[in-house]
């Protein structure tokens, strides 16, 4: 009996141990149900029923190193566990900047600005098959460098391999998804005038060349934006051959503190496609005390200059604070 307590106190002590050499993580999560149809060329791929309630899990912790650094982590994953899963280590070097690692992310450098049109709720792409075929791009597994200032940010992104592979320590990725890495800048000025954002960046997606460029403008209740986006590929380390050149706009209006309207479009051409592949779409968000519903409607024509390529796309849900 004696033998048993000792070993289960000298267990519970390597276990605080192990625990406050770790670091402790805090969990989050949401409480959202959605209802989602589709119709046009999609209808012939969906079955079942529309319903369906967000999963994701989020685990953070932080704390600060002797040399006053931050370090911070980051996991969100699905809680039935068959969903992808997303990580990125943070160190925050204060005045000097701060550098990122991400494993399998959206938001590596030059994808951090691939859509940042006003809306209400959803981006204009969001739901219609291949709608952001178009955006700039990189690998979803690699480095962000971010050095801030007065009059906003650059930040530099780097994608060994431009691979998009998720791997624990000690692991490889395999092999690259391209013969070349992903690597981008870009700025994001927000103190030059007013209510103006801009935003530019140019980089590389593998091979394939990305450039694009935005502005908003914050007026009153409105914000409206525009944003170009051009995609020169190496048909040798492409999935799509095509070059392609797209521009988009929006509106956003807050009718209210609980209100929220916008309506925006994308319009596409496709190098060798007489037809531009053509995209709209409108989102509406409100908020009542703890319980927020949001909706959005969005609709594509000639899919990568397709004709008779049809997508729509409508989401309704409801999300609640505790």
């Amino acid at each position: 009996m004696n033998i048993k307590k000792i070993g289960l106190t000298a267990l519970a002590g390597s276990l605080v141990a192990t625990s406050a050499f770790a670091g402790a993580l805090s969990v989050s999560g949401s409480a959202k149900l959605s209802y989602t149809s589709k119709s046009g060329n999609e209808d012939a791929t969906v079955t079942g029923s529309g319903f369906g309630m967000q999963e994701n899990i989020s685990f953070t912790g932080s704390g600060e190193l002797d040399n006053g650094m931050n370090i911070s982590l980051l996991h969100v994953m699905h809680s039935d566990a068959a969903g992808s899963s997303t990580s990125s280590i943070t160190m925050d070097m204060g005045a000097s900047g701060t550098l990122r690692f991400m494993e399998y992310t959206s938001n590596i450098g030059i994808k951090a600005i691939d859509d940042v049109m006003p809306t209400a709720e959803e981006e204009v792409s969001n739901g219609v098959s291949g709608g952001t075929a178009y955006e700039a791009h990189m690998g979803a597994t690699g480095f962000d460098y971010t050095y801030s200032m007065d009059m906003g940010k650059v930040v530099v992104g780097y994608s060994p391999g431009n691979t998009s592979a998720r791997v624990d320590d000690g692991g490889t990725s395999g092999a690259g998804a391209n013969e070349d890495s992903g690597k981008s800048i870009h700025v994001v000025l927000d103190s030059l005038a007013d209510g103006v954002t801009l935003y530019a960046g140019t980089g590389q997606n593998g091979s394939d060349d990305n450039d694009t460029a935005a502005i908003k403008y914050a007026i009153g209740a409105a914000t409206v934006g525009y944003q170009w986006t051009e995609i020169d590929r190496e048909a040798a380390n492409s999935g799509a051959t095509a070059d392609s050149e797209r521009t988009q706009a929006s509106i956003s209006y807050q009718i209210n503190d609980d209100l929220a309207v916008s309506y925006g479009f994308i319009d596409t051409e496709v190098t060798g496609q007489a037809l531009d592949e053509e995209i709209s779409g409108f989102s509406v968000g409100y908020s009542m005390g703890g319980m927020s519903i949001k909706a959005h409607s969005n609709s594509m024509e000639n899919k990568g200059g397709a004709a008779n390529a049809e997508y729509e796309h409508t989401e309704i849900s409801v999300s609640f604070a505790f």
